[in-house]
């Protein structure tokens, strides 16, 4: 693993307590910086997970745009966000309940909006906006995955727009869009990684620290002339 250094940098990764978001706590921890994470419904992995980095965790739903937003103004300026909390919501789209779409909406695609913008008011110059995306953006071989698709297809509109407001202060706006990747709820020897994996070039899944590792090269400083990007990191799964 390439090492970057964030020492007294400050991170917010919004949805950290698991999976992907742990990973990506961890290498921004490890690497020194200063990581505040949020979490909704896994209270005792958050805490385990602050103490192992010496993290900070604090509860957070980020389907509630008001309370999200004033989290974020009350930490102070970050020099990196990251997005990657968001809910899956699989099913017929004639059985789901429209209020659960509109709350699959509200985490994966609004709360990145309010989020950035957010952070962007007191994020100082050359700044890091990092959403964690999908590959099912490009690709969407399988059915009941309509809404979860779409919400995460707008990232990729989403960091070109915010890329041209936030470029004059040298803030890039990038998505991480990763394929099948290794966690409780996508574990790699699970009962679809057959079916994903046909799906693939590299017939694996993910793990969390390949994620975190090119959303640290993202947040570091090589790679301050990248904005407005969508990176899939998936295996071929979308190629």
């Amino acid at each position: 693993m390439v090492m970057t250094s964030f020492d007294g940098k400050s991170v917010l990764v919004l949805g950290g307590s698991r999976g992907i978001g742990a990973a990506i706590v961890r290498r921004f921890a490890t690497d020194g910086a200063k990581v505040v994470f949020t979490y909704l419904s896994s209270p005792d992995d958050a805490q385990a997970l602050a103490a192992e980095t010496g993290s900070r965790a604090l509860r957070a739903d980020s389907g509630d745009r008001d309370s999200l937003t004033a989290l974020i103004a009350s930490l102070g300026p970050p020099d990196v966000l990251v997005v990657n909390s968001g809910i899956l919501g699989a099913g017929d789209p004639l059985d789901m309940p429209p209020d659960a779409i509109d709350r699959l909406f509200r985490i994966n695609t609004l709360a990145p909006y309010h989020a950035a913008v957010a952070a962007a008011r007191t994020m100082p110059d050359g700044g890091r906006i990092i959403f964690i995306g999908s590959a099912n953006a490009d690709r969407m071989p399988m059915t009941g995955l309509a809404a979860y698709s779409a919400s995460k297809a707008a990232l990729k509109g989403m960091v070109k727009g915010l890329a041209r407001d936030f470029g004059a202060r040298g803030i890039t706006v990038n998505v991480v869009q990763p394929g099948p990747t290794d966690t409780d709820m996508n574990p790699a020897d699970g009962p679809q990684k057959d079916v994903m994996h046909d799906f693939m070039a590299i017939k694996r899944h993910a793990t969390g620290a390949e994620i975190a590792g090119l959303v640290a090269y993202l947040a570091g400083p090589e790679a301050g002339i990248i904005t407005g990007a969508a990176y899939n990191i998936d295996g071929g799964f979308a190629a």
